[in-house]
């Protein structure tokens, strides 16, 4: 499977650099985000812009590992870079009312950001 990584201070982005989302590179993507999340990065953007093709909503099930491991740390998972196809499999399988999507990097980090001084605010860490 490739991706990359690029590493902030409040937030990580994986970018998947595959075609093809398939069940091959889902268990890969959900395990880097065990290792993301365990190495102490509770906010991660996913750039699924690269990804072309998606045969079955059940590989994008490993996006609601991400975001479950996100919110039990407190902080935000967030999915960018959806092309239409991708869009109408996402809709099928109901991942939309779990995961936030937003339409690029920039957006995510806004969101990021805003998340992390809300609570700032409000005295959370």
């Amino acid at each position: 499977m490739k991706f990359s990584v690029d590493k902030h201070d409040k937030y990580v982005t994986l970018k998947l650099e595959e075609h093809k989302f398939t069940n091959d590179n889902a268990p890969g993507l959900k395990s880097e985000f065990y290792l993301l999340n365990a190495g102490g990065f509770k906010n991660i953007i996913v750039d699924l812009s690269y990804v072309t093709e998606c045969n079955d909503a059940q590989d994008l099930s490993c996006l609601l590992v991400g975001d479950r491991l996100c919110k039990s740390a407190g902080g935000l998972f967030i999915v960018t870079g959806i092309n239409d196809e991708l869009a109408s499999i996402i809709e099928l399988s109901n991942i939309f009312q779990s995961v936030t999507f937003v339409n690029t990097i920039d957006e995510a980090t806004d969101f990021i950001f805003m998340d992390e001084l809300e609570k700032e605010f409000r005295g959370a860490k």
